[in-house]
Parts: structure tokens; C-alpha cells; sequence
């Protein structure tokens, strides 16, 4: 592992089925954090680049990073096998292609609440005359029923949007999950003809 990888990656075997709903994504510990999240604001211009952390040539396992601090997500690195076939290929491309979808959308989503909760806030101490910090330099807070108003809001004003997310999400995992039953019935396909000797060739799914 190089020394000037950011934050820590974890080996994570390799497994046949390992897909999750879109708020659980591949947890590594029940104190992970979920994808939308109400943390620290956060800025437009920060930077929403992955992990460049390369595994060793020699892995044979998927790894696994800390939580982003902007999506919340864990960044994974799909292993590469020896002798990879098309198909597998295909199932890792589209494996890692929709995390990185899943990613950007949160990263987006995550900075936009933020941003809409600090303005928010602020809105809501003006009318009472206060400002954002207190004569001690603590920062204000509103209470609980104050702050349901402006996650209502948040939801109804994104609604469309979370369900286009979610079809979209389904969409993949589906398609996901019959590449993965191509590529189990391709593999035991394979180990059976080479345990019999059969000739090469493999069924057609």
C-alpha cells in the first residue's frame, strides 16, 4: 500500500453476491455513515476525487476505503482477475461505473442540503434578530420542530428527483445481478470442461 494514499483502504475477499439496498452501500461497520447525510457544510469547491489508491499487482481481493467526506460512501476497488473473460468484464466495468454514479450523486445531493440547511438557519435567526453565532462565539442552532419545517421542505422539493434515483439505482443492481448469474454459470460451465476435458466452447446465456 503506498504511503501517500489518502485514508486507508481494507482487503475485502471476494464474494459472488455482495449487492445492498442504496442506503446500505457495503458498510464495513455499523457506524458507517449514510449516503445523505446532515454533517458539516460543505463547499462547492472542494474536491470530489476518489481514493488514487492502487492495490498491489499481486491482490486478489476487492478493497475497501473509509467513508468520502463529502458522499459518505465507502470507495471500492474492484479486483482485476488473471485472465479475466469479456463477460467479467463487462460486470466489473458496470460494478464500478454505477459507484462512481452512486458517488457524484450523493457528493451533489450532500453539498446541496448543506448548503440549503446553513441558508436556512440563518433565515430563520434573522427573523428572530440573533446572529449566527452567540456572545460566547458558539454557533446557534434551531430546535427539532424548527428544523422539521426545512427537511420537509427539503424532501418534497427533491422528490422526483430521490425517485428517478431509486429507478435508476434498481435499474442497475438488475442488470448487475444477471451479469453476475452469467458469470457464475460461465464459471462452473468451465470448471466442468476442464475436470472432463471437453472441447472449448461454453454455452450461450
Amino acid at each position: 500500500m503506498s504511503g501517500k494514499t489518502t485514508g486507508y483502504f481494507l482487503r475485502r475477499s471476494l464474494c459472488p453476491c455482495n449487492l445492498l439496498g442504496p442506503l446500505h452501500m457495503r458498510r464495513i461497520s455499523a457506524n458507517a455513515s449514510r449516503p445523505c447525510s446532515s454533517s458539516e457544510p460543505t463547499k462547492q469547491g472542494n474536491s470530489v476525487k476518489r481514493s488514487q489508491f492502487i492495490p498491489a499487482a499481486e491482490s486478489k481481493h476487492d478493497w475497501v476505503g473509509p467513508p468520502h467526506r463529502l458522499s459518505n460512501l465507502r470507495p471500492i476497488i474492484y479486483h482485476i482477475p488473471e485472465n479475466e473473460t469479456e463477460l467479467e468484464k463487462q460486470l466489473r466495468t458496470l460494478r464500478q461505473e454505477t459507484e462512481d454514479w452512486n458517488h457524484a450523486f450523493w457528493t451533489n445531493q450532500n453539498i446541496t442540503f448543506n448548503k440549503e440547511k446553513d441558508a436556512f438557519v440563518l433565515s430563520q435567526l434573522k427573523e428572530k434578530g440573533l446572529t449566527e453565532r452567540d456572545e460566547k462565539g458558539r454557533k446557534r442552532a434551531l430546535n427539532s420542530e424548527e428544523m422539521a419545517v426545512f427537511y420537509k421542505h427539503f424532501l418534497d422539493e427533491n422528490c422526483i428527483r430521490h425517485a428517478n434515483y431509486n429507478k435508476d439505482w434498481y435499474r442497475r443492481n438488475f442488470t448487475i445481478t444477471l451479469l453476475m448469474g452469467r458469470v457464475a454459470f460461465h464459471s462452473v460451465w468451465r470448471t466442468l470442461a476442464e475436470r472432463r476435458g471437453w472441447k472449448k466452447g461454453g454455452p450461450t446465456t
